[in-house]
């Protein structure tokens, strides 16, 4: 899917959404996705970190 695809795609989710469910349903659906997001941001910050960490220190252990 393109870039361009996806933006349209998940514009018409919360179109549809929109029209589907009250405010008050969709401030809490919103807070979830958020959640969402920035939980999956933060697995993969603590994962590139603790790969980066592998990687630093084999490069600067001493050689045997």
């Amino acid at each position: 899917m393109q870039s361009c695809e996806l933006v349209t795609f998940v514009t018409a989710v919360a179109c549809t959404m929109s029209q589907c469910y009250s405010e008050d349903e969709l401030a809490v659906i919103a807070a979830v996705f958020t959640q969402l997001g920035d939980t999956l941001t933060t697995i993969l910050a603590q994962e590139q970190l603790c790969s980066d960490d592998k990687a630093s220190n084999k490069s600067t252990a001493p050689l045997t």
